[in-house]
């Protein structure tokens, strides 16, 4: 693995050694001394063009506990403001001598482009609605250390498919890993195309959310991203919530315990309740802490190469 731009540059086996390895780094994340010294010397930039807490910092946090040193760009904060390109920017950070470079970037494609200007590992942090690859993963992660293997298990995904870049990357994984997964939006919010990529790829598509919620063996709800609409995709958000938020009042048709999961951030009260945000099967913390475990697991086998002895 030379980068980690898509889904598509793994296999389910690279998926299961990256998650390997991210149980050892998880174990890591309980000692009182964190830090481990796979990549000492290693310097790692972190190129966020969009807002992010989760993503930025977990990859910060997953730098500094393997001991590389991580620094972070913004566009606010560097000579892209001033009307620097994308190309000039990399090539000029990569030049300093650095040995990695996770991007964040709001247009799809951007992560790919860069790997062919620069010779060093590059991570896509999220790139427009193309594709946000260590969500992805560390979601799948995350499942698993719930209800062991994926294989038959049926996951729904409800919510602003359009926009998300979190959802093509989750079908691909949970597909790989053998999960039957579910898509659930109101018509307004499936992606242009889909029928024919949901053929291809092996997942379902549905309009019908209390369909669906009785069969699912894990539920993820994803944000209304509002500030990437232009025009109306629903009426009001009273509606949409209606139609397609996991209210106090779906819980009950879910079976009991199922995990509930959201990448963040959160628009309590539209597309989930604080009653299911908060409930005792939600893994949206669990998420956050698997975060940082499957992105130091990432930047491990990105950089270091597969020296034993990992957690030593």
């Amino acid at each position: 693995m030379r980068h980690l731009l898509s889904i598509d540059d793994v296999t389910s086996d690279d998926i299961r050694q990256l998650f390997d390895t991210a149980a050892e780094m998880h174990d890591v994340q309980r000692r009182q001394v964190k830090k481990l010294p796979a990549l000492r010397g290693r310097t790692v930039i972190n190129l966020f063009f969009e807002d992010s807490t989760r993503t930025r910092s977990s990859f910060e946090i997953a730098g500094k506990w393997l001991s590389a040193d991580v620094i972070n760009l913004s566009a606010k904060g560097s000579s892209a403001s001033k009307g620097e390109s994308l190309r000039d920017t990399v090539l000029t950070v990569t030049a300093m001598g650095i040995d990695g470079l996770v991007m964040r970037h709001s247009a799809s494609g951007a992560a790919h482009q860069v790997s062919r200007w620069i010779d060093v590992p590059v991570v896509n942090a999220g790139d427009g609605t193309h594709e946000h690859p260590t969500q992805a993963l560390l979601d799948a992660y995350t499942l698993e250390r719930a209800l062991g293997s994926l294989e038959g298990r049926h996951v729904a995904i409800v919510g602003d498919l359009t926009h998300s870049r979190v959802f093509r990357s989750n079908v691909k994984s949970l597909v790989k890993l053998g999960a039957e997964v579910t898509v659930v939006a109101p018509p307004t919010l499936m992606p242009a195309g889909i029928g024919s990529w949901s053929k291809d790829a092996g997942f379902a598509i549905s309009y019908d959310l209390d369909d669906v919620l009785p069969t699912a063996d894990a539920v993820m709800m994803l944000r209304v991203q509002r500030e990437r609409m232009s025009g109306g995709f629903f009426p009001t958000a009273r509606e949409y919530t209606v139609g397609y938020g996991l209210t106090r009042d779906r819980l009950d048709l879910l079976p009991e315990g199922t995990p509930i999961l959201h990448p963040g951030p959160m628009n309590r009260g539209l597309e989930i309740a604080a009653d299911a945000a908060d409930a005792a099967s939600s893994l949206v913390l669990d998420q956050v802490s698997a975060g940082v475990a499957v992105r130091m697991s990432v930047l491990y086998h990105l950089l270091a190469g597969q020296e034993e002895g990992v957690t030593q």
